[in-house]
Parts: C-alpha cells; structure tokens; sequence
C-alpha cells in the first residue's frame, strides 16, 4: 500500500462516529483529505488557522491551486517567485485594476479549491487503478485501502470492527459516485466519491450515513447526546464541556439543542465558501497594509512569502503547468 495522503481537503467519505478513537488509523489506511478529528469527522481546509502553529502551506494552495505547484514556489529564488507572483495576480484581477478585491480574491481560491481537490483525487485514481484500465472497481479500492492481514478476522477486535464498518460506508459512497451503475468509477465519479464536497449530489448519501450511525431516536436529527455518544465513555467532566461549548458555539446554527439535516451537513462537510472567505479575511489581515480593503498588486508582491513562499536561493524550471492559470475562471 502506498503513503499517499491526502492533507488539505475536506474529503468526507468515511464517517464513523462513536468509535474507537482511530486506532485503525495507525495501520497504513490513507485518510480520505483532511484530518480525523476524534468525533469521526475530518477537519476543513484550514484546520490550522487561529492556531499557534499556523499552516503557512494552505495560504500557498489556496493561491497557486496545486500542492505539488506550491512545493516547487517554495524552491524558487525570491525574486523568480514574485515575478511569478505577478503574472499570476494579472489574471486574478479581472478589472484590471491592479489591485485585487476580496471578490476576486475569493473567487480564486474557490477555483483553486477544486483544482486542489482534482488534483488530489488523479493522483489517489492513478495509485488505485491496479490494472491501469481507466476505472476502479471495488475490488480495486477495497484492496489499496484495507488491509486485513492474512488469516481469519478476529470480528470481536475493536479495530477489526471499525475497519468492517469504514468498508461498509465506503462501499455506500462507491455506490452512490457510481452514476451509471457499472460497477467501477471513471475519474470523474472517483472525484465524487473522494470528494463528495465538491458535488452536492452525494450530500443526501452523507447525511444518510451519519444518521444511520447517530440518529438514535431516528427523528432526523442528532441531539447532544447522540453527538457524544459512546466517545464520552470514561471522559472526564472537563472534556465534556468543552464538547458541549462546540456543539452549541459551532455545530448548532439555530440553538435549538440539536442538530437539523443542514446543520449536519455543514459539521460534517465544512463549506468551501465558509472557508474561502476565511482564507479571504485571513490574507487580507496579513497584507493591506493601508486598510482600504484592496490589496495592491504591490502589497501582494511585498508579502509574497504569504501568498506563494520562496525560501530557496537557488531554483530551476519550475511551475511548468502556470499556463493553467490562463483559463477562464
């Protein structure tokens, strides 16, 4: 099995609540974009701002819409990487104005977003395509993402268990990508699939899974209780507290002491837009430097190590694909 991991997504897929705390983790499985966090659901793009240790990469992809682009801007010479810097804000600007507003700046990163996320899923569809026929089959998927060891399944393992119940939801999110029923996905379904962000049609098949899993009372929606669910088993008063506080702050939009469909949806598949501006925001605090809610190409350009990073003091030929960015947006 291969290392890849996705790191910055808000990939959905595997939704498993009330369980072990991600012991099956630590066997090789390659987690579907993002981070578990440990009631089950993976964290959103930019799970690292407002902590201590910023993750300065994520500012990088917003912009350039690749990782492995945003890898190879870090090599370049300070220089090189401005005046690349430059070509790109000329095709942000869609004024001409020379100067970017949080409009066109939150356009850019929602399209860099998708390509973030097509990038990521090409990259997982060509480790998994075993046969290299163009699709992948179940078979195929199940293989390169479960190991089981060899032998009879000790289906009293904790682990063994959680494991069984990932391919069971997986198989579910196959199925559901799979929109021609042929039994194996092209690219553009495994994008679905891996992604299901990106494609509002798999969101009834998500919430479906989560309700299955945390709808005790099976009345739609999921009350504190059901949130915690076997996760607050031995936990401290301390740290039940501090689950409730998130519950009510962030999950629980309308303060009705549970959570309605939308509500889930948004815990579970935190929204590219609500994360874009974030990043927006998080951009424009670090360079208008004047506040006047533009940022001058000049500014940009001054903070470019925010933008794009440079820290090498030699470089090559790098960003070979920045024709991308002359498409339309």
């Amino acid at each position: 099995m291969n290392n890849f991991r996705v790191r910055t997504q808000i990939l959905l897929l595997a939704l498993i609540f009330g369980l072990a705390q991600q012991a099956v983790h630590n066997h090789n499985r390659k987690e579907k974009g993002g981070e578990r966090e440990a009631d089950g659901a993976f964290s959103p793009r930019d799970h690292h701002h407002g902590s201590e240790d910023h993750d300065s990469a994520f500012d990088h992809e917003a912009i350039l819409g690749s990782r492995k682009e945003a890898e190879e801007f870090d090599e370049l010479d300070p220089e090189e990487a401005k005046r690349r810097l430059g070509v790109l804000l000329k095709k942000m600007d869609r004024d001409n104005d020379e100067a970017i507003d949080r409009n066109e700046l939150y356009a850019w990163i929602l399209r860099s977003f998708k390509a973030l996320s097509k990038e990521d899923s090409d990259e997982r569809f060509e480790d998994t395509d075993e046969d290299e026929d163009g699709f992948i089959s179940w078979n195929e998927y199940k293989d390169d993402e479960f190991d089981f060891g060899e032998g009879d399944l000790d289906l009293d393992d904790d682990v063994v268990k959680e494991e069984l119940l990932l391919m069971e939801e997986d198989k579910m999110l196959f199925d559901a990508a799979d929109a021609n029923n042929d039994g194996r996905l092209d690219t553009a379904e495994f994008l679905a699939f891996t992604h299901p962000e990106e494609d509002p049609n798999m969101k009834p098949f998500v919430l479906k899974q989560v309700l299955k899993e945390k709808d005790a009372d099976n009345n739609g929606e999921i009350s504190f209780q059901e949130y915690v669910g076997d996760r607050g088993k031995g936990k401290d008063k301390e740290w039940l507290i501090e689950e409730k506080e998130r519950f009510d702050t962030e999950l629980d939009k309308n303060g009705d002491n549970s959570l309605n469909r939308e509500e889930i949806i948004a815990w579970i598949i935190p929204s590219n837009e609500e994360v874009a501006r974030e990043e927006v925001d998080h951009l424009f605090a670090g360079a208008d430097a004047d506040m006047d809610d533009l940022l001058k190409f000049e500014e940009i350009i001054k903070n470019h190590e925010l933008f794009v990073g440079s820290e090498a003091t030699d470089y090559g030929d790098h960003l070979k694909n920045l024709h991308r960015f002359e498409d339309e947006l």
